[in-house]
């Protein structure tokens, strides 16, 4: 990979959830090959299928490799934020949120006029670490 950031988006009007999934493996496999696939793949699942059950409007996802981290963010139409709830083994959900924030090293959401942001971001691991993780 280039020192350069390389990044990618896509647009609801175009999207769905599989082609959401499809785009994202195919961009990490090429630019962010140290980050644990399925891992990325999960969020960016519950990103983009909570932002069309629970929006009205546009989503707008977007994935940014570079250097020493990934960045999968999602902008959407809806101005309410993300609230954990007590998971519903009954089938009535509440496992999506935990999740993200379990499998990215940090997830950040902020308000923005007309909707929100959520961050989800991996931090590449030093070559030190992952020596010792050998």
């Amino acid at each position: 990979m280039s020192d350069e950031p390389q990044s990618v988006i896509l647009e609801s009007p175009h999207r769905d959830t599989a082609s959401a999934r499809r785009a994202a493996a195919e961009f990490l496999t090429r630019h962010c090959p140290w980050v644990d696939l399925e891992a990325v793949l999960l969020v960016v699942s519950e990103l983009v299928t909570n932002a069309v059950r629970h929006t009205s409007g546009w989503w707008r996802l977007h994935l940014t490799a570079g250097a020493g981290s990934l960045v999968v963010e999602i902008a959407d139409s809806s101005p309410r934020l993300p609230e954990p709830r007590d998971p519903d083994f009954g089938g009535g959900g509440g496992f999506g949120w935990h999740m993200v924030q379990r499998l990215a090293s940090r997830v950040e959401v902020r308000a923005l006029p007309g909707g929100k942001r959520v961050r989800a971001i991996w931090d590449r691991p030093s070559r030190s670490k992952a020596a010792h993780a050998l």
